[in-house]
């Protein structure tokens, strides 16, 4: 069979080794897939298909280091894990019974008790024979907390199988967001970041949830991933009519051709493998010093970060060989000066060199993804007034009575908190930026006091936004910046003791918000509450440190960290706090609530970006803009930019209507919610149109983004007493999205 375009060059810096004990590693795994019944009289796979698949020389590439037994374990996994994948598409997939495949999903986490004192079911089909086996055998020699990542990686990954039943089912391809975010559960790579863990060494509980290591496994996970829809595209669109592939996803996209869809999708595999190796030598370090680590938990996350690499370099080695994917001419088909034989896609020396320039090869029709690129922005570029397209905009804005009021009543509480007199604000800025008209769109319904806190919450976090880059970010200093972040945390105390004696604006202002917020809150609430301003003002560290290093992120990585940045966990906190108790916590934990928020945020922030296109570039050299990360991406001009900002923007809306519509009706029937409960949830999807609406309405009121309105402003400046010593030349004042 002619295959559908040809595989692109694939950057790969890690030289793939094999483990010695990978025959031993097939011997055992065969055996043992027969004695589970997933062989002969499965109706699934014969033993010429375990053998064409390889899966002991898929887990020797990617173990490369691990001991006979250990390799033989893993590989069991694996032979499961693909064993389902098969048995899922088979026995529902093919047949669209979304009902059957419910009932079978929800047996399997009985089979993985963190507790192995807890009787476990009898197995009904190989699929939970194996995972009772393999369950029984790896997590004796784990800890709790790996346990329960574990766990909760394996249900995500049988889980969102629904979703791409649903998907099938209804003949609709993602669009280019939600695919990545869903494409980690579905596809696993999470799930082989634990047996990776397990394989090599385990990560400390007390950083295994930090940015540093989560984005390792989220890069880790979208490389693995958008390597195998290369491969996989002829099996999964071809012959099976699968609709998750992300090749798939960007030709229907972009609409382009198959080859054109594939050398973007191996772009983004090259940013996210460049942000990897970015994240592992400045992130991890300092998580590893300001974490206070011991030598022996810094080697375990050192072994960790190349059990990852082993796992690219192999996974890669094991593509190019597997009878499951289309591999023609590419173990041949090399640059020159390539080396050859077992092991060596990593070697290709001239490839390398060639990716680190930023218009290298130009192997894509957008340019082909640098190194350096994300390095090379000229800064304070005049770029003329912000292009504003045609907003596909399907609900129609509400505004609470009590506006007038709450903008004469701002005025004064900002005063009181000293962030009119700082150098940042002053009242104009206040007066133009109006922030009580986007709070007043959030929540028409709001009254006086209600009206008057989220415009508070609105005006401190906005005035936090402006405050780091302008204190901090001028005179690059990253460590009183941290250190102001840590004080904010303590103004928000959880256990009823006093906050500190506020020193500056920031923190009067939030000591009193937090008192005002969570006077009648629970101690969950109020932990929640806490992690999610906590959120918003770390991701201003993250933006700082980009600013310093002059470095325009990665696409995924924008997207992922623009939410902290604009506030989401905050706002979404605010909007369940009138929720109740009623709605189960797993409900909001669920996929489905989680793609209807992020659909409107990723839409909301992305308003903002259009907005402040003008500001943020020309007057404030800023880096963190989707625009600009859409041109360096695809070195392209900024109408192009806007009009891929513009499509991502409506599909995302799509999403959240169809999500709205086809998915939350589905989650009520499966979770067996009561008319109560979905009422709430009705409720909060209206919450949610107003936050988009309201957003959009604001841009276009308020006087913050306009040509005129930022041609008369003053942009640079160095406060009295509050920024000792000249400021450099030419340092970019980053200024993120309202919230």
């Amino acid at each position: 069979m002619t295959q559908p375009f040809e595989l692109p060059h694939f950057y790969m810096p890690y030289p793939a080794r094999l483990n010695p004990h990978v025959d031993e590693a097939r011997a055992h795994s065969t055996h043992w897939a027969r004695e589970m019944g997933m062989l002969e009289g499965s109706g699934i796979w014969e033993q010429s298909d375990l053998d064409a698949h390889d899966y002991g020389l898929l887990c020797a590439y990617t173990h490369p280091d691990c001991d006979g037994p250990a390799l033989s374990l893993v590989t069991d996994w694996y032979v499961w894990v693909f064993f389902f994948d098969d048995h899922f598409l088979e026995t529902f997939k093919r047949t669209q019974d979304r009902q059957g495949g419910k009932a079978y999903l929800d047996r399997l986490p009985l089979f993985m008790p963190l507790d192995l004192s807890t009787p476990v079911p009898e197995p009904e089909n190989p699929v939970e024979a194996g995972l009772a086996d393999l369950w029984a055998r790896t997590v004796p020699s784990m800890s709790r907390h790996w346990r329960e990542r574990f766990a909760l990686a394996t249900e995500h990954l049988l889980n969102e199988s629904l979703w791409e039943l649903s998907n099938i089912d209804e003949g609709r391809v993602a669009n280019p967001v939600e695919y990545i975010e869903m494409r980690r559960k579905v596809g696993g790579a999470p799930w082989s970041a634990g047996l990776v863990e397990f394989a090599t060494a385990e990560v400390p509980a007390p950083v295994a949830t930090s940015r540093p290591l989560r984005v390792l496994m989220e890069t880790f996970s979208d490389a693995v991933h958008l390597r195998n829809d290369l491969f996989s595209y002829q099996r999964e669109v071809e012959e099976e009519g699968e609709l998750s592939n992300g090749v798939l996803v960007l030709e229907t996209f972009f609409g382009c051709g198959t080859q054109q869809a594939a050398e973007i999708v191996n772009d983004i595999l090259t940013s996210r493998l460049h942000q990897f190796e970015h994240t592992a030598l400045t992130e991890v370090p300092a998580l590893a010093l300001e974490n206070g680590l011991t030598p022996e938990q810094v080697a375990a996350v050192a072994a960790y970060t190349r059990g990852l690499q082993d796992w690219q370099s192999g996974g890669h080695e094991w593509h190019l060989r597997s009878s499951r994917y289309m591999n023609q001419g590419a173990r041949t088909a090399r640059r020159p000066f390539a080396l050859s034989g077992p092991g060596t896609s990593a070697a290709d020396v001239r490839g390398l060199l060639a990716d680190a320039d930023a218009e290298a090869l130009g192997s894509s029709p957008f340019g082909q993804w640098g190194r350096l690129r994300p390095y090379t922005h000229v800064p304070f570029q005049q770029v003329g007034p912000s292009l504003l397209p045609e907003f596909h905009m399907p609900y129609t804005v509400e505004l609470s009575p009590h506006l007038d009021g709450a903008r004469r009543r701002l005025v004064p509480w900002m005063h009181r908190t000293g962030m009119l007199s700082e150098g940042v604000w002053d009242e104009d800025k206040l007066a133009a930026y109006d922030l009580p008209l986007c709070a007043a769109g959030l929540d028409p319904d709001a009254g006086p006091e209600a009206l008057d806190l989220s415009s508070r919450w609105l005006a401190w976090g906005t005035y936090g936004d402006d405050y780091y880059p302008l204190v901090f970010g001028n005179r690059r200093d990253l460590a009183a910046a941290k250190l102001c972040t840590e004080r904010l945390s303590s103004c928000m105390p959880l256990d009823g003791a006093e906050p500190p004696l506020p020193v500056n604006g920031l923190e009067r202002g939030l000591t009193d918000l937090w008192t005002r917020t969570t006077a009648e809150m629970d101690p969950e609430q109020r932990r929640a509450l806490r992690a999610a301003v906590d959120t918003m003002t770390e991701s201003w560290l993250w933006e700082l440190s980009n600013q310093l290093q002059h470095r325009i992120p990665d696409p995924v990585d924008y997207l992922e960290m623009r939410r902290a940045t604009f506030g989401a966990d905050l706002t979404k906190n605010l909007c369940r706090r009138g929720h109740g108790p009623q709605v189960p916590p797993e409900v909001y934990r669920s996929g489905t609530l989680r793609a209807l928020e992020n659909a409107a945020i990723d839409y909301a922030m992305l308003i903002n970006d259009v907005f402040s296109y003008q500001k943020e570039i020309q007057y404030e050299g800023e880096i963190h803009n989707a625009l600009l990360v859409v041109q360096n991406f695809f070195g392209c001009d900024y109408p192009t930019a806007l009009r891929v900002v513009n499509d991502l923007m409506t599909q995302r809306m799509r999403q959240f209507q169809h999500v709205a519509a086809r998915e939350l009706p589905v989650l009520y029937d499966d979770f067996a919610l009561s008319e109560e409960v979905r009422g709430i949830l009705d409720g909060y999807v209206v919450e949610l149109q107003n936050y988009m609406s309201g957003i959009l309405n604001w841009h276009r009121g308020c006087h913050r983004y306009g040509a005129a309105d930022l041609a008369r402003r003053v942009h640079g400046f160095v406060p009295d007493g509050l920024v000792p010593g000249p400021v450099p030349a030419g340092v970019g004042r980053p200024q993120p999205a309202p919230h």
